[in-house]
């Protein structure tokens, strides 16, 4: 039994004659009979029975009418919804991202999109850089934002790892930063070497920030291991009030330190952190919808 095989008997159903049938689907009166004899075949049972040069529904094809109508009717819902979708009339998007990127840097492009697609909704889900990570390799997320390398579980993963497509969408600068109060706060040059002889407030390893400015110390040559690390704290805002009340420094991206820096509460050192860049996470085995490939093309356009 086929789709085609209920369209052409509901058709024959309701016009009680075969080639009438036909000729509204656009097909031939024999490929009709065909159709219908196939379909009672499939059944075991006849449909109609042959009245002259017409047909009558007989109890078992009385009986299957309105379940066929109701398959029908079901199928074109789906192709309808499937539609939609496509269409971007309908939909949803779940967005994991690490910390910077969802509090800073993502919102106002997720309202750009809303504004544009106002019936695909989003949801975001907030977590450091591994977490972002397992949760597109695992499903859980459509697509992921993180910045800098990855880490899951402790290790690193290779760069031509294929659960995961990355597609680079940004950049974001660093920035050394301590607080007005600081000892650090006047100064004009600074050297790398003095890093390992001042206290730090950091996020919590396994972030992208973490792994950033520990990969920049090893560049300068200096041991992360060495530093005075005063704090470990699970959020930027967290970091950025420490630094403020005099805790340490730290470095974090711009976007953090910017309306602290702009009010005087934070002081930007002229030491040169590297950028680094905003990574699109998603599964390379699953299907990139129309919803993801439009918020893509809008934060790349």
């Amino acid at each position: 039994m086929t789709l085609d095989q209920l369209r052409i008997f509901v058709a024959v159903a309701e016009r009680l004659h075969v080639t009438q049938a036909a000729t509204a689907l656009n097909m031939t009166q024999s490929a009709a009979s065909t159709a219908v004899a196939a379909l009672e075949s499939a059944l075991r049972t006849p449909l109609f029975d042959r009245v002259g040069r017409g047909v009558v529904l007989n109890a078992a094809g009385r009986l299957l009418l309105p379940e066929a109508k109701a398959v029908l009717a079901r199928v074109a819902q789906a192709e309808q919804a499937l539609d939609d979708l496509q269409g971007l009339r309908r939909g949803h998007l779940g967005l994991h991202a690490s910390q910077t990127i969802a509090g800073y840097w993502l919102p106002p492009l997720m309202h750009r999109f809303r504004a544009a697609w106002p019936q695909v909704t989003l949801s975001l889900v907030i977590g450091n850089t591994a977490q972002v990570a397992r949760a597109v390799a695992d499903g859980e997320a459509d697509l992921g934002f993180v910045e800098g390398d990855l880490v899951i579980q402790g290790a690193r993963l290779r760069h031509d790892d294929a659960l995961l497509a990355r597609i680079p969408v940004a950049t974001d600068r660093m920035v050394l930063v301590v607080g007005a109060g600081h000892p650090w706060a006047g100064r004009t040059q600074l050297d790398a070497g003095e890093l390992a002889g001042v206290g730090w407030v950091l996020r919590e390893r396994g972030s992208g920030t973490r792994q950033v400015f520990e990969d920049a110390l090893g560049k300068f040559r200096v041991d992360p291991e060495r530093l005075d690390v005063r704090m470990e704290l699970p959020s930027n805002e967290a970091v950025r009030a420490a630094v403020e009340a005099g805790a340490g420094a730290t470095v974090i991206s711009r976007l953090v330190a910017a309306a602290g820096i702009a009010s005087g509460s934070l002081v930007e050192l002229p030491l040169a952190f590297p950028e680094r860049c905003f990574t699109v996470l998603r599964h390379g085995d699953h299907h990139r919808s129309r919803a993801e490939a439009a918020l893509l093309e809008l934060i790349r356009g």
